[in-house]
């Protein structure tokens, strides 16, 4: 078909043989050209597109990676059981990670047992008390020492002191008839006597008071006689050393103390006051 050139609005409307309907030949051709640019535009777009959606593909599938990768970091370093039963599920999904190096486990120091304490030794038992040395009459001064001679002194044997000694001071008579001591003038200006025991106080009773007093130690109290041999209105006249206790403990258990009054005139005397010498003593120590 030879080519005319017509005007680009010109239609032509008439018929090629078998009533076919022919365009100008350069109109096509533009056609043609116009129709391959948009098909290359197109083709151009469409790569572009499928390559950037390929690239968030890639992009979301690497991010999911590590993320299940940092999943199954956690997993493997947890004591649930039940995280190491869907581990390899997780396995399945995703490609195994790259094995992580394992950390050192610090040696925890290994403490010695301590020795076993030794088992304590049973207290020694307490001493028992020496018998109580009680005794009434007033301590005999020391004797004097002896002048130096040219001989060696002979000295006479010791005479063994009776340990418990009671009543007032021995006045060369034996007579119970004879009337009571005067030793010393009451705290209320009456006057005082030597006591005279109707019973011995006992160890057991004296025990219990005097184990807070000093050991060896003296006291003296007056007291007031009362009916049924007991005595009353006690007062410590002294104590020897000071500060020794003996003085209040004696006071303590002069209540149970037994003491016949003074006898005057061969009459006893309810009610006057006598005078009481406690002496503390350890025999194994005289």
């Amino acid at each position: 078909m030879a080519d005319q050139m017509t005007d680009p609005m010109a239609r032509n409307d008439g018929a090629g043989p078998g009533g076919a309907i022919e365009q100008p030949g350069w109109l096509g051709r533009i056609l043609e050209g116009k129709t391959g640019s948009r098909a290359l535009s197109l083709a151009i777009a469409l790569g572009l597109e499928a390559l950037l959606i390929l690239l968030l593909f890639m992009i979301g599938w690497t991010w999911r990676e590590e993320t299940d990768m940092a999943e199954t970091v956690t997993t493997f370093k947890a004591s649930d059981f039940s995280a190491e039963a869907s581990e390899p599920e997780t396995q399945q999904d995703a490609p195994e990670p790259a094995q992580t190096q394992p950390q050192p486990q610090q040696v925890q120091p290994v403490t010695p047992p301590p020795p076993p304490q030794p088992a304590p030794l049973p207290e020694p038992p307490l001493p028992v008390p020496n018998p109580l040395n009680i005794n009434t009459q007033p301590a005999a001064p020391p004797a004097p020492a002896p002048a130096p001679t040219s001989a060696p002194p002979q000295t006479a044997p010791p005479v063994a002191a009776p340990s418990r000694t009671y009543g007032p001071p021995n006045t060369g008579s034996n007579s119970r008839s004879s009337d009571s001591q005067r030793v010393g003038t009451a705290p209320n200006g009456e006057p005082l006597y030597a006591a005279r025991w109707y019973r011995e106080p006992t160890r057991q009773e004296l025990q219990g008071y005097l184990s807070t007093a000093s050991n060896p130690s003296t006291a003296l109290i007056a007291c007031r006689t009362v009916p049924d041999f007991y005595v009353d209105d006690c007062e410590l006249i002294g104590e020897s050393p000071q500060g020794s206790q003996i003085g209040r403990a004696v006071l303590a258990a002069a209540w149970q103390f037994r003491v016949r009054p003074a006898l005057i005139g061969g009459r006893s005397q309810v009610g006057s006051w006598v005078r009481i010498r406690i002496d503390y003593t350890n025999n194994a120590r005289r």
